[in-house]
């Protein structure tokens, strides 16, 4: 049976006590909510941390709020609350679209919607979703908080912008008028990890594509976007010729790698066909066509 090394444990009362004890124990100490992740990885001895902190308590960041002119999603927000959510399916039917495919009901129940960008697999389903969707990341610290655009925030496999001493504590998503969005994966079996998955976030202005997001798990794709795809859409006309050239830029700018789940030429077939599935879907629900 595998067991993680031994480690200390500490449990949080607030922010600004997980970020103390952070600070306190280093980069050798980690963050743990649901723990889906990082659990699994220290029985195989991938991660070994010396301190885990506990920071199930924190329930001031488990909300999903509009505030303003933004959707306000806490890190602490279990994936079952924003699967349920009405007010984040109403501005972004793209993460209920996403929460379905994620996993099944016993981690949704528990793992955080900040645990699964933070831990950046490149195979998550939330990480394609927020920078299809272009959400901000806000990031705390003892000397007080910044805000990370998406594309800053994933540095690569595993690695984020979160630094020593910080806690992601929220995501923002601009509400955008005229918006629709869409998710679409394939897996090998119900709840795993994509072979490939595509997301994507359409403004229309009349017929013209005033701004899009598409965003791509497990093919490689720098930052989880397809930012060369976004290009030939952002301004034109949303029809299926336009479509259809950028879903092949989004074939083509991804690197995916043969592996258990299929081979790389297999998953670029569908980073095209699924980018075109979600562009249709997401332009639907824009015109209000599709719930």
């Amino acid at each position: 049976m595998q067991v993680p090394a031994p480690v200390e444990y500490e449990r949080a009362t607030s922010v600004d006590d997980a970020i103390a004890k952070l600070e306190r124990y280093g980069p050798e100490a980690r963050l743990i909510a649901g723990g889906h992740s990082l659990i699994p990885m220290m029985k195989l001895r991938l991660a070994r941390p010396e301190v885990l902190i506990d920071i199930n308590d924190l329930t001031d960041l488990a909300y999903i709020k509009r505030e303003g002119d933004e959707l306000r999603i806490g890190a602490m927000a279990r994936h079952r609350d924003l699967l349920e959510s009405h007010v984040a399916f109403e501005y972004y039917p793209i993460f209920r679209d996403a929460e379905e495919v994620i996993a099944d009901p016993v981690v949704r129940n528990r793992g955080t919607i900040g645990g699964s960008i933070c831990q950046a697999d490149p195979s998550e389903d939330l990480s394609a979703a927020f920078a299809a969707v272009k959400a901000d990341m806000v990031i705390q610290s003892s000397s007080g908080e910044r805000i990370v655009p998406n594309p800053e925030f994933h540095r690569g496999p595993y690695t984020t912008a979160v630094g020593d001493g910080e806690m992601l504590t929220e995501v923002r998503v601009a509400i955008r008028p005229g918006c629709g969005s869409a998710y679409e994966k394939v897996e090998r079996r119900v709840g795993d990890w994509a072979v490939t998955a595509v997301g994507a976030c359409i403004q229309l202005d009349g017929d013209t594509i005033t701004e899009v997001g598409i965003g791509l798990a497990a093919v490689s794709a720098q930052h989880f976007r397809s930012a060369g795809a976004e290009d030939i859409l952002r301004g034109g006309p949303a029809t299926e010729e336009q479509f259809a050239a950028a879903a092949a830029a989004a074939a083509e700018g991804c690197n995916p790698s043969s592996d258990q789940r299929g081979p790389a030429d297999y998953k670029r077939h569908l980073a095209r066909v699924l980018t075109l599935r979600a562009l249709r879907r997401a332009t639907a629900r824009a015109r209000g066509q599709e719930a």
